[in-house]
């Protein structure tokens, strides 16, 4: 991949909203080649889409909540963890799925209205695939940093008097 390429996925990586001017400017390049080569890192599926990072928490009406559910699979011969992948990440419920080393095999983050809307997708859809044998869920509690954003605010600093033995 050559270097203008990697430097615009790079800016729309920090800023999906930059306007292709701005990008043109950033790389010294003109608008109608940064405009194509926006579209065929699309088109190649390297761009996969835009999306805004969201402080959920400041929303009082949000009740959802999210886990992280580390999940035990058996692997298909020839497939590997392809194919209960795909079994996985079609389910409405799972926002993410990834391949990891470890102790367990994918880690899936999910999405529901409550905690039990959650147990119940763990307990009814993802325990009960045939290649799946164990599966340990985490409830996220707070967001301190997501996509490399701080969620942090500095006003709210933590001002109780630290306490040790």
């Amino acid at each position: 991949m050559n270097e203008t390429k990697l430097e615009i996925l790079r800016i729309l990586e920090e800023n999906g909203r930059l306007p292709i001017d701005t990008i043109a400017k950033l790389v010294q390049r003109d608008k109608e080649e940064v405009a194509k080569i926006i579209q065929s890192l699309e088109d190649e599926k390297m761009i996969l889409g835009y999306r805004a990072v969201v402080d959920w928490e400041k929303d009082q009406e949000n009740t959802g909540v999210t886990a992280m559910i580390d999940v035990k699979v058996t692997p298909k011969r020839g497939v590997g963890f392809e194919q209960v992948a795909k079994r996985i990440y079609r389910f409405k419920e799972v926002d993410a799925l990834y391949l990891m080393s470890g102790a367990y095999d994918l880690s899936v983050v999910v999405h529901g209205e409550t905690m039990t809307e959650v147990a119940n997708f763990v307990s009814e859809k993802l325990s009960t695939l045939d290649d799946v044998v164990s599966t340990t869920t985490h409830f996220r509690l707070k967001t301190y940093k997501h996509d490399g954003v701080i969620f942090h605010d500095e006003d709210n600093e933590d001002k109780r008097m630290v306490v040790s033995p």
